[in-house]
This record gives structure tokens, sequence and C-alpha cells, in this order.
């Protein structure tokens, strides 16, 4: 190899270092004066001065590649100082839930140390891929409080969240002791209810393709997440990635949950009489779902009395769908900052935050009052579209809801 194609190819690999470049030009002025009886072969001189090369540029001082960032900020106030009331407030759960979220994705998100630069730990990943959810802090803020680079921001933020679906998702987001959630629902007022259901727009970005499909009834782009949850608002079926456009119907119709609803293999075969009627365990929807068996919604149009209460006792319960979308942007802010992502991944990102809400809920993380008004604010901003309402309806399913609503006539005579 000439001399002058080394020293270019260096140049071009080693711009910003002054101490490879004078190390390459030294190797070579004494590999010149050598003697050549001294070498066996003719590449020798070649293959010296790039292992000697490669050597320099591996164990460089960091500085030398990337720009020097301060770690102290997480390593010794935030793991060493931090009380569990500082933790909730910035990463939405106490240092212990924290570290057991860490210990459940360590065999996905664990990297080795390169001879260029130490790999970021376990924790630090975990803590900057929740902190950008939990805040509407941009990428460079984020980079900047953990002493990362901007894109580094990005990628950890994204390895985390796959990395907490693939582990957690079935685990998390399940329906759980059936009866539990049936008995609960039956103390707010509703037999034989197995959770309630909504769909909730998640502000976005415009798409660069076919972001007209993306323009929800409010005028802004959206993607739509669609919930079941229980009778505390854990959720216990998701679906997401339907652009904003898009019906609740229509999204329901296409879901996992539709099919094993209707294939009567998503809740255990329990039936309950009311009335001369039969009642399989049933979930509640707005008006823009179709009323089935085993969905029941509201009464429309023209009510009297009955037709009144039943819609009340409806109300009451399906409110805890509408509470944990609440919490659920309450603790998880970004699902209010447009996600800077493209549309295909927004919905990993989507899918993480509720089995994050899910872990929180479940270990009793607290709810902040101050969360809950800046929840009102953004929803101000970003308010959710009315669906049109879903006039189908089978004959089976409007003999259960006239039953229920004799039902509960019935029990207010009492």
């Amino acid at each position: 190899m000439e001399p002058e194609l080394l020293r270019t190819l260096l140049m071009n690999v080693a711009s910003t270092s002054r101490l490879a470049v004078e190390l390459f030009l030294m190797l070579q002025s004494d590999s010149e004066e050598s003697s050549d009886d001294e070498i066996d072969s003719a590449d020798a001189p070649d293959t010296k001065l790039l292992v000697a090369v490669t050597d320099v540029l591996s164990t460089v001082e960091r500085r030398l590649w990337a720009r020097e960032t301060s770690t102290e900020w997480w390593d010794h106030i935030v793991m060493q100082v931090w009380d569990d009331d500082q933790w909730l407030q910035n990463f939405r759960m106490r240092k212990a839930t924290f570290m057991g979220l860490c210990a459940e994705l360590a065999p996905t998100l664990q990297r080795k140390d390169t001879r260029l630069r130490a790999a970021l730990s376990v924790e630090k990943r975990v803590a900057i891929a929740v902190w950008k959810l939990a805040t509407p802090d941009s990428y460079r803020s984020v980079a900047n409080q953990f002493g990362v680079g901007k894109s580094t921001v990005g990628i950890v933020v994204m390895q985390v969240c796959r990395a907490i679906n693939r582990i957690l998702f079935r685990r998390t987001v399940t329906l759980g002791n059936v009866q539990d959630i049936v008995d609960g629902f039956a103390q707010m007022g509703f037999p034989n209810c197995g959770g309630a259901i909504d769909g909730t727009h998640i502000p976005i970005l415009a798409p660069p393709h076919l972001a007209s499909e993306y323009i929800n009834r409010k005028g802004y782009f959206s993607m739509v997440l669609q919930a079941l949850v229980d009778h505390r608002g854990r959720f216990t079926d998701i679906y997401t990635g339907w652009p904003g456009k898009v019906h609740d119907a229509r999204i329901f119709r296409n879901s996992g949950l539709f099919r094993k609803l209707q294939a009567g293999t998503f809740f255990p075969d329990r039936k309950i009489t009311v009335g001369d009627v039969e009642m399989p365990i049933v979930i509640l929807g707005d008006p823009a779902y179709p009323l089935m068996p085993w969905l029941m919604k509201l009464y429309t149009g023209k009510l009297d009395r009955s037709k009144d209460r039943f819609n009340y006792r409806l109300s009451r319960c399906r409110m805890t769908v509408e509470c944990a979308f609440g919490r659920l942007k309450g603790r998880w802010r970004s699902l209010y900052g447009k996600l800077h992502v493209l549309e295909s991944s927004i919905p990993a990102i989507i899918t993480a935050c509720c089995i994050l809400h899910n872990i929180c809920e479940g270990k009793g993380e607290t709810f902040s009052d101050e969360w809950a008004s800046e929840v009102q604010r953004l929803e101000a901003e970003f308010a959710q579209p009315e669906s049109r309402a879903n006039r189908e309806a089978q004959h089976s399913a409007s003999r259960i809801r006239d039953a229920l609503k004799e039902h509960f006539e019935a029990e207010s005579q009492q």
C-alpha cells in the first residue's frame, strides 16, 4: 500500500484526532529508516502501521470521538439522593417499582462495553425512556439531562418501548380474575359486566403519506387507541394504530376483541337471567358502538324515567374507561406532545404507555391531582372528537337492554 494512500485514509478516519495523525507520521518515518533485512515480508510495514493506528484509535480518550457530557446528575443525585416523592413526580413511579421494571427488562436491554465507550446501564436506558414518556421535554432536553447524545435518546426510547411490549404485554394487559371484575361493576350498579370500552385520540404530527386519513373530526392529526378496562381502570385489552379519521365502530369490528366477543371466547360462559331473558357477560360502550347481546350502550332519542335510570347506571360504570384514559395521559404526557416519531413507531409507544399504566395502577402508585389538572388543560387543546352514533342493534340485544331497564326500574321501587 502506498504511503500517500495510507495517509489519506487515516486523515479521513481520524480527522478529529491530531494525536492519531502524529503517531501515524512517526511510525511511517521509523519504518522508512528500518533495514530491509529486518523484515520478512514486503507487506509487514503496512500491517505494522495499520495495527498501531487501530490500537490508538480504539484506546484514544472518548473526548476525541464524542462531546464530553456529564452524568453526575443521574449517577449521584437521582440514584443516590432522590426520595420516593421525587421519583414519583419525575418518573411516575417509586424507585422500587422502577428497579423492578429494570430487572424485568435487563435480559433484553443489557449491552456490553466496547473499546470505544462504556455501554449505558439498563437503569439509565429505562430512565431515559420513562422520563421522555412522562414529560413533554424535547429529545435535546432529555439528552442534556442524562448526559447522552440527542440521537441516543430516540434510539433508547424505541428500544425500551419495544422491550416493554415484548416482555410485559401478555402478563400485564390481561383480563385477570373475571369474577372480581363482574363483582366490581355490580357494586357500581351494573350486573354481569366484564368491562367498559372506548376509544381516545392521541395527537401526532402530520404523517408524510396519507396525512388526510389522520385528521379527526376536531381537525388535528391523531391515532386512535381503543381500550377495554376493568372496574379499577386497568387496561384488559388494547388495540391501536388506526388513523384518527376512522370511526370507532369500524376500528372495533376489525379488532381481535370483537372477534373473541362474537365467538364467545373472551369471557367465560356465565349467563344470568334478567326478567325472562338470558344475559351473557357484557361490556359497556357509548353510542358509537353497535348494540350487541354482549355490548350494552345508552338509549338515545326520547327518554322516559326508566331509560334515564338505565343510562345513569351504564354511564356511571363507563366512567372507568374515561378515567383510565385521563390517568394514562396524565402520567405519560408525551401522548399529548404530538409524538416526534414515524407513524409506524407510534403504536409501540402507545402500547408501552398502557403497560406502564397497568404496572403503576397495580403497584398502587399515587396519581397526583396536579397531573389531573394538567390533563384537563391539555384536553381543552386536543378535544376528543365525538363519533357519530351507530344505530345498529340486534333484536336479542334490544331484549336484553329492555329487560335490564325494567329490572333497574323495579329495583328503584323497592
